[in-house]
């Protein structure tokens, strides 16, 4: 039943956004949307970040091992659905089945950029293993929030 709902012999696709909600900062912007029709929001985080969330909103909780929610979410989700999330080894893995893959700074992740954002990690990474210090992510703005929430309704609208 994971993406069809059937109603009066006709079967009617619902789409699930699923959320890597660990450390997501548009947990509200996304409950904006949880009375959309042929929508269907899932929250997966793991027991160290539990919420409250609305009882029309799904909630999985899954172990705090280090990729339980990455493994969760790439063993539900289908084509059709959508992704928000700030990992980008995930997001590699979820254009691989055709999902719709956003950050929660508003940025789509695609095929043609993706390989690119995996380079400058796995270099930032060697760097950290060696010692250097490297620089973090640039502090989460409004205009993030707001690329978001603009880039959300229009994968939405599709």
């Amino acid at each position: 039943m994971w993406n069809q709902l059937k109603t009066m012999n006709e079967t009617k696709t619902i789409t699930h956004l699923f959320v890597d909600a660990d450390s997501c900062p548009v947990k509200e912007e996304i409950l904006a949307y949880r009375f959309e029709p042929d929508l269907r929001i899932v929250f997966v985080m793991s027991y160290a970040h539990m919420m409250t969330l609305p009882p029309e909103v799904g909630q999985v909780m899954v172990d705090s091992d280090k990729e339980a929610v990455d493994l969760y979410i790439m063993n539900k989700i289908r084509a059709s659905d959508i992704c928000v999330t700030q990992d980008h080894a995930l997001a590699s893995l979820l254009l691989r089945k055709k999902v719709t893959a956003i950050s929660p700074r508003g940025e789509r992740y695609l095929e043609e950029t993706i390989e690119q954002l995996l380079e400058v990690r796995y270099k930032s990474a060697q760097k950290r293993r060696r010692g250097i210090r490297t620089k973090g992510p640039k502090p989460f703005t409004m205009e993030d929030r707001n690329r978001f929430v603009k880039e959300l309704k229009i994968i939405l609208q599709k």
